[in-house]
């Protein structure tokens, strides 16, 4: 079920990219150029998700296929390495929002300062090459305006999308007795909210808590944890 998931939502944010780049209207007056580009955000975010799942060897039980999907994920969604943020996620589930932890910002607790430094900590050079490469190779078939609304925008947002409710909602000071031993809460809410914020995500404190399940099963411990506190 994890490779089939993965790659539909791979074929997904593929297929919509190349139809978007191709076909989808480039006019600031049309509400489905906006509707593309939040729904490319959407794909872009799943795609992340994707590879987060690999880095806790989710999708498959084959080391080496799982490990391939999250490569290929990681590099889809903006050229990022697996290998850091493998190492770097590992580190954030061992110290969760301490100095210690690389997705945390313990100086402030301003979110667009903070997104920029979770930005600037997963940034590198090579990132930066690789992304000019293919920018010039496919403005030779594809309109610049395309790739920057279809291609470059959905990236950026979808990395506000998962930082914000997988890292600063869950994450932010203050901590309370309630986000122990994770130092994470859960988003409230019902589960299609979830599901579109951002691929259950949201429900962080149970992925600390248990980070072998998967995120479309995510739901399923989100309800445990809330008849434990019905029972209590």
């Amino acid at each position: 079920m994890g490779v089939f998931i993965a790659i539909l939502i791979l074929l997904c944010w593929l297929g919509h990219l190349v139809w978007s780049l191709l076909y989808a209207p480039v006019d600031i007056h049309s509400l489905w150029m906006y509707f593309h580009l939040l729904l490319q955000a959407y794909l872009y975010t799943g795609l992340f998700i994707t590879g987060h799942d690999a880095m806790h060897g989710l999708v498959s039980p084959d080391r080496k296929l799982n490990d391939f999907f999250g490569w290929v994920a990681s590099v889809f969604f903006a050229g990022l390495s697996y290998k850091k943020l493998r190492a770097n996620h590992y580190l954030h589930h061992r110290f969760p929002a301490t100095e210690k932890d690389p997705d945390y910002y313990t100086r402030s607790q301003n979110v667009l300062v903070w997104w920029f430094v979770f930005l600037k900590r997963y940034a590198t050079i090579w990132q930066f090459l690789f992304m000019a490469i293919v920018f010039n190779v496919l403005k030779i078939w594809v309109e610049v305006p395309r790739l920057i609304v279809f291609w470059i925008v959905p990236a950026v947002l979808a990395s506000f999308q998962l930082f914000f409710v997988g890292t600063y909602l869950p994450h932010r000071r203050p901590h309370s007795d309630e986000m122990r031993p994770h130092q994470a809460r859960s988003q409230r809410g019902p589960h299609w909210w979830a599901m579109l914020s951002c691929y259950f995500f949201g429900y962080h404190w149970e992925h600390h808590e248990i980070p072998r399940i998967p995120w479309w099963q995510l739901y399923r411990e989100k309800d445990k944890s809330l008849q434990k506190q019905k029972e209590v």
